[in-house]
This record gives C-alpha cells, sequence and structure tokens, in this order.
C-alpha cells in the first residue's frame, strides 16, 4: 500500500528504489481460502505466508513500474536475531535462544538492505530476489 501511495513522487524522483525484506523460509503457497488463520492459525505459518506476498507483490510491482525509474527488489538478510519471537510459545523461544547463537546481529543483518538502497551496482536492477551480502 504505501508503494502504491508514493509511487508518484518516487517516479519524479527517479532513480527511485523500493527495498523489500523478504525471507527464505516463506511459504511454497498461500492459502487464499484461510488467509486471515481463523481454520488453521499457525504464528510461522503466517510469517511465511507474509513472506512469500513480500516477494510476489516485489515481482509484480517491478513488472508494473518498469521503465518508470523506480527499481523494486527484494532480499533475504540472512538470519538475523531479532525480538521477534516475543509472543510466541515457550518451546519456540527455547529453540530460538540455542540457533540465535549462529545468527546475524541486527547490524549485520541489515548490510544487504542498505548495500541495495544504495550502491550505484545496482542501478536499474529490477525485479529481482537477493540473498544476504
Amino acid at each position: 500500500m504505501l508503494c502504491n501511495l508514493l509511487f508518484d513522487t518516487l517516479k519524479n524522483s527517479a532513480p527511485a528504489r523500493i527495498v523489500n525484506v523478504a525471507s527464505s523460509i516463506q511459504a511454497k503457497s498461500i492459502d487464499f481460502d484461510d488467509l486471515d488463520g481463523e481454520e488453521h492459525y499457525g504464528q510461522i505459518k503466517a510469517y511465511a505466508q507474509s513472506k512469500l506476498a513480500v516477494v510476489l507483490f516485489t515481482y509484480e510491482f517491478a513488472r508494473r513500474t518498469n521503465g518508470t525509474g523506480v527499481s523494486v527488489n527484494c532480499l533475504h538478510p540472512g538470519y538475523v536475531k531479532t525480538n521477534m519471537i516475543r509472543n510466541f510459545r515457550p518451546f519456540v523461544k527455547y529453540f530460538y535462544h540455542l540457533i540465535g547463537l549462529f545468527m546475524r546481529t541486527p547490524k549485520r543483518g541489515a548490510k544487504t538492505s542498505v548495500y541495495l538502497a544504495s550502491t550505484p551496482d545496482m542501478y536499474g536492477a529490477t525485479g529481482k530476489y537477493f540473498k544476504n551480502r
């Protein structure tokens, strides 16, 4: 929604870039019959479906805006230890704490986002999915 609302401003400021954060744990598909999770809700399922939606939005928005001077890309920042699991079940928190020892810091996880948003090397690249840099 925000990308659509800002699109005219971005186009008038071209070259401009939109960088969306996805995740490699994205779902293989979206359950359109249960989008709100009323029938089968799962925290990880909801997260994975939302990240797939980000990727699909990126590809479609890049297609629609091709040739306007606005590039649209998405990325997987690597596995970053964040506070996102604060409301998860205790078992998930325990598992997350263990694997968190091997995860990136938020500062390190932001590197790909900053790179895609600022490097001249990415001029004109659009509709792409990048993995941690």
